[in-house]
């Protein structure tokens, strides 16, 4: 018997959907990469609904305890009497989501002496300390590719909403105003902005294919180039560095992964560098950008606006100063865990699962750690050069 904790976050406060705005989701058979999508040998639910939380189980619950498997689903994380901190000593498997997620650390991996798998429903692993994984030879894998058309999506919703200040023109129709002079004094076109990508992995290459048809100029870097013929079709930029890629653009967009080389990286030093006026939007991870910074560029004006989804920690408390500074259009996280994207990363997760029960290797674009070193995805995205 395996015994698996999957940490999900709570259910909606008016309790589980009976029903949905929608019947039916797209099947998405593969990505553009060419990565088919998750091919577990079959599903306990139907696409399209709410799986990312405790009810839901990412419909794995009745498969595994079918099994004869012992399976506790929690949204209970926080403090040493939580019910995850309860039963990692004699867990095999912790499943977490990066939106709610389940910090193994140092002191809860050590803990946990029977843990041998730990998955991310969704992409983004370092809520895991993947050094300490290595060192235990753990397993870290998450459902790559799974939601990144997702968080592309966002990215360019709240791109647009920044630039062109949608929030507070909605907010004028919900207070019952109508003042066009108030509704439009920080509202731009975005035809012609300077755009620029930090990352062009799988989400930051989705955002610059999404980004292009709007006649932007595209800019980016990345520690590897995009192809030749990629760069001449999109009217790519290429930068050395984020150095050297933020003094050209009116917009940042942020992909990269949390490492030791990003984290703290978007600091006062190099706010300094942006044009007057520029917009970030962070759906990658909020310990990218240094907290207090971004609140003294949005109020000194070097910003006109910050968006993302992302936050440290998470979740964020209730004071956490990006709830209230000027002119930011912040979201929880939420830009990868649309119902259309629990369908993909559901299915994925039960693919880790299956191969792991069945002692079968696990797809090598799930992997981030594996065998005592990075592996697969990781070994690009997470391993320092």
């Amino acid at each position: 018997m395996t015994k698996i904790v999957i940490v999900l976050y709570p259910d909606p406060e008016s309790g589980y959907p009976p029903r949905y705005a929608r019947d039916v989701v797209p099947t998405i058979p593969s990505y553009p990469n060419g990565q088919t999508a998750p091919t577990p040998a079959a599903i306990d639910f139907i696409p399209g609904e709410l799986l990312g939380s405790v009810s839901g189980g990412l419909g794995l619950v009745d498969w595994l305890r079918g099994l004869g498997h012992e399976v506790v689903v929690t949204s209970d994380k926080e403090g040493p009497d939580s019910e995850l901190d309860k039963h990692l000593p004699d867990a095999d498997v912790v499943i977490s989501q990066p939106f709610w997620p389940a910090y193994l650390t140092p002191e809860r991996i050590e803990r946990a002496t029977r843990l041998k798998l730990a998955i991310t429903a969704g992409i983004g692993s370092d809520h895991v300390d993947l050094r300490t994984a290595i060192d235990r030879r753990i397993t870290v894998a998450e459902v790559t590719y799974s939601n990144s058309i997702s968080v592309a999506e966002h990215t360019v919703m709240q791109v647009l909403a920044l630039v062109r200040d949608y929030l507070p023109q909605h907010q004028i129709v919900r207070d019952g105003g109508w003042n066009i002079a108030d509704a439009v004094q920080r509202s731009y076109d975005l035809e012609g902005l300077d755009v620029g990508v930090f990352a062009a992995g799988r989400i930051g290459r989705a955002v610059l294919e999404r980004l292009a048809p709007f006649a932007v100029k595209l800019h980016y870097t990345d520690r590897y180039r995009l192809p030749e013929d990629v760069e001449a079709r999109l009217g790519l930029i290429w930068h050395e560095s984020i150095v050297d890629l933020v003094p050209h653009v009116d917009v940042l967009t942020v992909h990269a992964p949390l490492t030791e080389e990003t984290e703290g990286l978007i600091d006062d030093a190099l706010l300094a560098k942006f044009r007057r006026g520029s917009y970030i939007v962070n759906p990658a991870r909020g310990a990218i950008a240094d907290r207090d910074a971004i609140v003294r560029a949005l109020e000194s004006g070097r910003l006109a606006g910050y968006a993302g989804d992302v936050w440290f920690p998470q979740p964020a408390p209730a004071d956490h100063p990006w709830r209230t500074m000027p002119h930011h259009g912040m979201t929880p996280h939420t830009s990868g865990t649309s119902l259309s994207a629990q369908a993909r990363y559901a299915a994925g997760t039960r693919e880790i699962l299956e191969a792991f029960l069945a002692g079968k290797p696990i797809r090598s674009e799930y992997l981030i750690v594996d065998g005592g070193d990075y592996a697969g995805t990781g070994a690009h995205s997470y391993k320092t050069r």
